[in-house]
């Protein structure tokens, strides 16, 4: 039996940027050892297993066959003969596909610090390129997300991604793979891509290869206009910057669908806001966005309308537009 420590954990420890999980793969034992070896497995036909202690996962070596749709179409493999090479074959980035080998279930102390690296993650670190580790990446339309979601974690050390790597995601997306992702995954990938430090990279970058189309139709509509989505990338910049928090970067997102707040054209107001409300609503319905969130959006895109016109009211209109400055 081997114990090697995986995927996230290595990528961050090389980078020298803090390490939030760690997750382990073990080759050569079966699912009887690891429950002899007090673990508690994490449902019946996934054989990863939760560390009696620290509760840290624990993953048979195994590989994956595409049979279905979508994310969840795969039929996976698992036994003692699966070799840590075959296991790291099936993940989404070769920054992702390194590993480290340790002492023992009990102890994740490193025997030699060595990294064990198939698929040149080492390189595309130094590079700092994202780039898939095989063609079968364009078996699982999460990686769409979830490469995107990297790009905006790492955008500001100046990672790229890898052009034959863009050419297999816009491949999933032309294909309508996306359509089988759930929408509670959507968001998760989304949300979490949300609060990282340059946020306005995700979104950006589902909108060039087509991405938003499914979950996101009004965005993209909107962001067809140059001017709307370069300000509001701007303003999500900034939102990253100044650390927002997540109601507040999706209000910002969100603004987009109120076209007068970037134009100083009269407007409808009562139809505008009726429609504005309609899409965020949309939306947060489809892509299953927590409703605190939509709800500040509402109010957001509502209030900003209103202050985007102040400029053009007269001193009387002010006044009674804003009761605390009658009471002044």
């Amino acid at each position: 039996m081997q114990i090697y420590l995986v995927g996230g954990a290595v990528r961050d420890r090389l980078l020298k940027r803090p390490i939030k999980d760690k997750d382990f793969v073990v080759v050569g034992a079966t699912v009887a050892e690891m429950i002899d070896a007090g673990f508690q497995q994490v449902g019946a036909d996934f054989p990863v297993f939760l560390h009696p202690t620290t509760h840290e996962e624990y993953a048979l070596a195994r590989t994956e066959r595409k049979q279905g749709s979508g994310y969840k179409g795969f039929s996976v493999h698992a036994s003692p003969d699966v070799s840590l090479e075959d296991d790291l074959r099936r993940r989404d980035l070769t920054i992702n596909a390194m590993a480290i080998e340790v002492t023992s279930l009990t102890d994740d102390t490193p025997i030699n610090g060595q990294v064990i690296d198939y698929y040149g993650g080492l390189q595309d670190l130094k590079d700092k390129t994202l780039r898939h580790v095989s063609s079968a990446f364009n078996e699982d339309p999460l990686r769409v997300l979830r490469t995107v979601r990297f790009y905006s974690r790492y955008y500001d050390l100046g990672f790229t991604i890898a052009d034959d790597t863009l050419t297999l995601m816009r491949q999933l997306v032309d294909t309508g793979e996306l359509a089988h992702l759930s929408a509670e995954r959507i968001w998760q990938e989304s949300s979490r891509a949300t609060m990282q430090l340059s946020p306005q990279v995700y979104w950006q970058k589902l909108f060039e290869i087509g991405a938003l189309t499914e979950y996101f139709a009004p965005l993209h509509h909107a962001w067809d206009n140059a001017h709307i989505r370069e300000t509001v990338q701007t303003a999500l910049y900034f939102a990253g910057q100044m650390q927002l928090n997540l109601s507040q970067r999706w209000a910002l997102l969100m603004s987009s669908l109120n076209p007068s707040l970037f134009t100083s054209e009269p407007t409808d107001e009562n139809v505008n806001a009726a429609a504005n409300l309609k899409e965020i609503n949309n939306i947060g319905n489809i892509a299953k966005v927590p409703k605190a969130h939509t709800q500040f959006a509402n109010l957001f895109v509502q209030q900003a309308e209103k202050i985007s016109a102040i400029n053009s009211l007269s001193a009387a209109e002010k006044n009674r537009s804003n009761p605390s400055l009658r009471c002044a």
